[in-house]
This record gives C-alpha cells, sequence and structure tokens, in this order.
C-alpha cells in the first residue's frame, strides 16, 4: 500500500475592511466587535512609515476588542490628496502597494485579516485604496465589507440635528474643496457636512461669513469622546488648533410646523 498522501491545500485567508466608528468604540456594531475577535491579524493604517505611528482606527478597536496576542500589522498611509480624475501620486501608489503585499502575505498563509478603519469604510476611507490595490493584484481575493457609523451620523445625534429631512438636498464634502467649488455647493445646495474642517477653519468661516450660513452652522470636535467639544458660534473656533476629527454640520432649512 502506498503511503504516499496528498498534500492539503492551504485555503488562503480573507481580508474584512471593519468600519470601527466615528471614534467612541461603543459606536462599534456588533459585526465589528465580532469579525475583530476572530481575525488573528489587524492590518492597522497609519500616517507615518516608521512602524510606530500611532494608529485611531486601532485605538479605537482596542476599546472593545483585547488585541493581545494578534498580529498587528502596521500599515503606512501617506496623508496627501487624492484627485480620482488624475494619475495616482507615484509615493501614494507605492505605499499602497507595499500595504497591500503586506494583507496578502498574511492571507496567503491562511490568516484572515481585519483591517479596522475609522467611520464607514465607504466614506473616504483608505480601505478602498487598499482594496483596490488587492483586487488588481489578486482579483480572486476573498473579501468582506463591514459597515460603520460614519463621523456624521454621530454628530447629527449628538446634537440633535438632521443631517437632511423633507426635500433636502444633502453633500458631503471634504473640507479641502478649492473654494470656488466649495462655495458653489453651500450656494445650492440644502445641507452639507463639511468634513476634515481642521485645517482650513479659519477660510471657511470667512466662506460662510460671506454666504450668510454662519449662523445655521455648528462644529463638532472629537464626537462622542471624553474631550468632545461643540461650537454653536463657529466664530469662536477660528485660531484654534483643532482636532483631525473636526465635522461641520450646514442646514439652511427648518422643519416648518404651521399648517
Amino acid at each position: 500500500m502506498s503511503t504516499n498522501t496528498q498534500a492539503k491545500t492551504l485555503v488562503p485567508g480573507r481580508l474584512y475592511l471593519v468600519g470601527v466608528g466615528p471614534g467612541d468604540p461603543e459606536l462599534m456594531t456588533v459585526k465589528a466587535v465580532r469579525i475583530l475577535k476572530q481575525c488573528p491579524v489587524w492590518a492597522v493604517p497609519t500616517a507615518k512609515n516608521d512602524g510606530a505611528g500611532a494608529s485611531s482606527a486601532l485605538n479605537i478597536a482596542q476599546g472593545m476588542v483585547d488585541a493581545q496576542g494578534r498580529d498587528i500589522v502596521r500599515l503606512f498611509f501617506p496623508m496627501k490628496r487624492v484627485f480620482l480624475d488624475a494619475a495616482a501620486d507615484p509615493s501614494l501608489l507605492a505605499a499602497w502597494q507595499e500595504a497591500a503585499a503586506a494583507v496578502l502575505t498574511r492571507l496567503d498563509q491562511g490568516q484572515d485579516v481585519a483591517f479596522p478603519t475609522l467611520g464607514d469604510p465607504g466614506v473616504y476611507s483608505t480601505a478602498f485604496y487598499l482594496l483596490s490595490v488587492i483586487q488588481e493584484m489578486r482579483p480572486a481575493t476573498h473579501i468582506s465589507i463591514v459597515p460603520g457609523i460614519t463621523a456624521m451620523s454621530a454628530c447629527s445625534a449628538g446634537q440633535g440635528r438632521p443631517l437632511a429631512l423633507g426635500n433636502d438636498v444633502l453633500a458631503v464634502v471634504p473640507a479641502a474643496f478649492e473654494d470656488e467649488r466649495l462655495r458653489r455647493i453651500l450656494t445650492d445646495l440644502d445641507a452639507v457636512v463639511l468634513m476634515k474642517v481642521h485645517k482650513r477653519l479659519d477660510t471657511l468661516i470667512t466662506l460662510l461669513d460671506e454666504l450668510h450660513l454662519t449662523d445655521q452652522a455648528v462644529l463638532i470636535e472629537c464626537a462622542g469622546l471624553p474631550e468632545e467639544r461643540v461650537y454653536t458660534d463657529i466664530r469662536t473656533a477660528r485660531g484654534r488648533n483643532l482636532h483631525y476629527f473636526s465635522t461641520m454640520l450646514i442646514r439652511k432649512k427648518s422643519v416648518q410646523v404651521q399648517p
């Protein structure tokens, strides 16, 4: 009788893109917590390439799931603007490819990998840059996406202000937009969420003053966290060094209760 046995084929792992919410660990979904618990590898985005940079997504995840004994793979994502209608910046593309290769190495070892990302993976997230490169490098990769609560949802809930009602047209805009394009959006639409306002607040206040929208705006810094700060008069935030987690809500219309 032959003693030869057929070698088992190693089944590649699955990649999970996991939205961990806006900052408060308690706003993570039950599914996000379950996936993070079951994955032996966490691939976490950082803004520094020295391998020791802090990761906000990791900090949030650790607020609900013990990271002890897990393989924490830090992936460098440069903090540069991405223009989808133009060729990718070579340094960005190189970083994305390096991150994808690191993830694929773990997947090829049969390990499931969780990529925790702030808010929701589908809203201005690094997750889909990683996903695009992985799908190009390895189209057959098994991938699942776990949605998360967005920063704008947390801000809306915390302030008791709707994002949009009735026939409102809502825009979600990174504050890094050029002024004229942003001016048109603020002029034409009913409700606007401005993301990542921390570096452009003074310019935004000037623009909102010109459009007579300043009093219809509220600024939320670190929504849902112990250090949360709310500016109902956004002019009082002028000149401040705001946290990266800063979002502005603007609504032009109010609910009419009279017939």
